[in-house]
């Protein structure tokens, strides 16, 4: 069977990882950007079977267009990986503003929410489709709280994680496996990008077991195992993939 991924998210860090390590798996892959277009096409221009689609996870009318432009030039979606987030500016809870707090939880946990809803929708062997994976990535804040830093992101992880659960386990009979991955500190640009904050790798690799953050290819790596048939017996799981924190 044709091998379809959507990647949200797919422009930078972990998603931009897991796009060109599929694409070497032999994958199609359609990279999903919010804004930079510049970034995506980058992307895109390393894999042989690649497109990339705009659009605003956060917006139930775009995570539909995204879908239906991917179906249109590379057919039915086999499998989707939920990669784009935020974390905002970090601060204590008390220090934080409103759209720092709305924003995060808007692309984090709704975007994840409506994209998986979408995959779920047109993957379901229930509803005419023919199964598929949905990967959802968390981060190992979700239970770790990131107390002074960004509340509000491990909080919408952990809903993340409860949506990796809780549909996993609701669509096990229709052909989806639906599993998560919760990276910890890992080398991207969203520390310095999102989190205000250049040098927090250096801060945080001592607190690390492993005394040092992941690539984000050891992440994609993760990902792909979970997107294979190797995995063809988990759902309703997230894997850690934190340096034994």
């Amino acid at each position: 069977m044709k091998k379809v991924l959507l990647i949200t998210g797919g422009s930078r860090g972990i998603g931009a990882a897991t796009a060109l390590l599929a694409a070497k798996q032999g994958y199609n892959v359609a990279v999903n950007y919010a804004r930079e277009k510049a970034r995506a096409e980058a992307i895109a221009a390393q894999i042989s079977n690649a497109i990339i689609v705009q659009g605003d996870v956060s917006i139930s009318r775009d995570v539909t267009r995204i879908f239906d432009e991917v179906e249109e030039k590379l057919g039915p979606i086999t499998h989707v990986i939920n990669s784009a987030g935020v974390t905002g500016k970090s601060s204590p809870l008390a220090d934080a503003r409103d759209d720092v707090i709305a924003g995060t939880l808007d692309i984090n946990l709704k975007g994840s929410i409506f994209v998986a809803r979408e995959a779920a929708r047109r993957m379901s062997t229930k509803r005419g489709g023919r199964g598929g994976v949905i990967i959802n990535v968390s981060s190992g804040a979700a239970t770790l709280g990131s107390p002074n830093e960004f509340i509000w992101y491990a909080a919408s992880k952990a809903g993340v994680d409860a949506l990796t659960l809780g549909l996993g386990r609701e669509v096990a009979d229709e052909g989806i496996r639906v599993c998560g991955v919760a990276p910890g500190l890992t080398e991207t640009e969203m520390h310095a990008f999102s989190t205000g904050e250049a040098g927090r790798i250096e801060r945080m690799a001592p607190s690390i077991p492993m005394k040092r953050a992941a690539s984000p290819d050891e992440v994609a790596r993760t990902i792909l195992f979970l997107l294979s048939d190797d995995a063809s017996y988990i759902t309703a799981t997230t894997l850690r993939v934190a340096g034994g924190r």
